[in-house]
């Protein structure tokens, strides 16, 4: 009833998104250009790592008469694969400025530059005899991975309507799981994995970028960055009549003015002060936390032990790459399982089921690689332990943070946030890939335990802190984090006034949450 009095309008109800064939084609095409050939750069070096080896060593053999010896190959080698997540690092630090200058889509287009270009340099670097070329291509690739992962996301979860957001969240880590499988599929020995088809193994990372610049043009750029940012209602309406297939978007439209005043009220956020404001202090936790339990509750190390206890359950090193593109099958069905799932069950119960499946997994591969010495029979249950892990990452940790993190942040923190995210994406990453080993050598199986325990550990915070998202707008998560957060919102601090009758003689002019 005082909403009434005070003359404020009744809610607009809103119209269920339906997935139009304009939104559909739109994320095909940013998904495929961007997200697909991160996954391909990401899996791409893995199996056929031998035949990059042998030419390295041909190369250094040419120029100096005599091959490298064991270090060198190992620094190489090394640099080969580290300097993809540290590009990435780079490419999430200058997101930010390329997605409020050029917008997401604009974002996307120019991002492209960065797949191309390397994609040539790898093309020709055996005719040129560089394997520099190699490693010089791995650090541009990381960059854009890295632009890609926070861009993407942002441009897919803006052009989503609230009940299909979740769906076209996932898209992100569905299409780079394709790209692993797919660069699974085209490494093996048969296909392009050896000495004569490498070059174009390494170049076909270029293909999905060039087809992103035919298409993406055609679609247009995010309703809420041109609304909001832009102040161009007009070409937001447009968008969103493409999008939508339908005239009715006012409920939608009038969800865009009330975050543009609150992005008004708080002011466009560095991430300096991202950090400062209490009103984002959970917001910024838990994405530090979903993107930290990702990297950190061991899918990399699988990846990277995959090998060896392939090795021990008796399979022979010719045949563990069919074993290994057995994976990628479980990974590409559960991913798009969740994708099925996450606006049916919610984005936390997915999340949890996840990480529950994968702490599980972790424990028993312990007691299986501690005593397969004495039982061999244990040495199958680690094969199913792989299998077990990858597809509970695929149906929660992997998929469903890169929804939660759109959705837990208006469009004027949106931006600073992504950057966070993405730097702690890629460190823990690179931190990963680059201690696991040495890890593993001092303590073994037992390293397994210290994942369990992270995935433990995630679970709970998850469980205690994160809502559930599903089916709310931008602005009502938004309110649900201000509890935690004990501040107060602009329009509540509004109601209160009045509630409280005329205002003072000279009210302080409120700029925050």
């Amino acid at each position: 009833m005082e909403n009434k009095e005070a003359g404020t309008p009744p809610p607009i109800p809103s119209r269920e998104g339906r997935l139009q064939p304009t939104l559909l084609l739109a994320t095909l095409s940013a998904a495929f250009g961007s997200a697909f050939q991160y996954g391909y750069n990401l899996s791409v070096v893995n199996t056929p790592h031998k035949v990059f080896k042998s030419f390295y060593n041909e190369t250094y053999f040419e120029r100096h008469a005599t091959f490298m010896d064991g270090k060198l190959m190992l620094l190489l080698w090394s640099c080969t694969v580290s300097m993809f997540p540290l590009g990435g690092l780079l490419g999430s630090l200058v997101v930010g400025l390329l997605v409020d200058s050029c917008g997401r889509k604009g974002t996307l287009l120019i991002n492209n530059i960065f797949a191309i270009i390397p994609a040539i340099l790898m093309g020709v670097s055996k005719v040129a005899k560089a394997f520099e070329l190699i490693i010089f291509s791995r650090v541009v690739l990381g960059v854009c991975a890295g632009i890609s992962y926070s861009a993407l996301p942002m441009y897919l979860g803006e052009l989503a309507p609230k009940n299909l957001r979740g769906l076209l969240g996932t898209m992100t880590e569905v299409f780079v799981i394709v790209g692993v499988f797919l660069a699974q599929i085209f490494s093996l020995q048969v296909i392009l994995g050896n000495p004569e088809g490498w070059p174009v193994l390494l170049a076909l990372t270029g293909v999905p970028a060039l087809l992103q610049l035919l298409t993406l043009p055609f679609f247009p750029e995010s309703p809420r960055y041109s609304l909001i940012q832009k102040g161009d209602e007009a070409a937001a309406r447009q968008a969103l009549r493409r999008l939508r297939g339908h005239m009715d978007l006012e409920a939608e439209v009038e969800d865009m003015h009330v975050e543009a005043q609150a992005e008004r009220a708080e002011g466009h956020l560095s991430v300096l002060r991202l950090c400062a404001l209490q009103s984002l202090r959970w917001q910024l936790f838990s994405i530090i936390v979903l993107m930290a339990g990702q990297q950190l509750s061991g899918i990399n190390a699988i990846n990277y032990y995959a090998d060896t206890i392939y090795a021990s359950a008796g399979v022979e090193a010719a045949y563990s790459q069919y074993v290994t593109v057995g994976s990628g099958v479980v990974n590409i069905v559960m991913t798009l399982t969740s994708a099925v799932l996450v606006e049916r069950l919610g984005r936390r119960r997915l999340l949890l089921a996840g990480y529950g499946i994968c702490g599980s997994a972790c424990l028993v591969l312990t007691v299986v690689l501690l005593f397969q010495n004495k039982v061999s029979e244990l040495s199958y249950l680690g094969i199913i332990c792989v299998f077990a892990y990858i597809a509970g990452h695929s149906i929660g940790p992997s998929p469903v943070p890169s929804v939660v993190r759109t959705e837990i942040f208006l469009q004027s923190s949106r931006r600073a946030a992504f950057m966070v995210d993405g730097a702690v994406h890629w460190l823990t990453n690179f931190i990963v890939g680059f201690l696991f080993p040495s890890i593993q050598e001092a303590i073994g199986a037992y390293s397994f335990i210290i994942f369990a325990g992270i995935c433990l550990l995630t679970a709970v915070y998850i469980y205690v802190v994160i809502p559930e998202t599903k089916g709310k707008t931008f602005v009502e998560i938004n309110r649900i984090f201000a509890k935690r957060n004990r501040v107060k919102l602009p329009e509540e601090k509004k109601e209160e006034i009045i509630d409280a009758g005329p205002p003072a003689p000279s009210p302080a002019k409120e700029t925050s949450f």
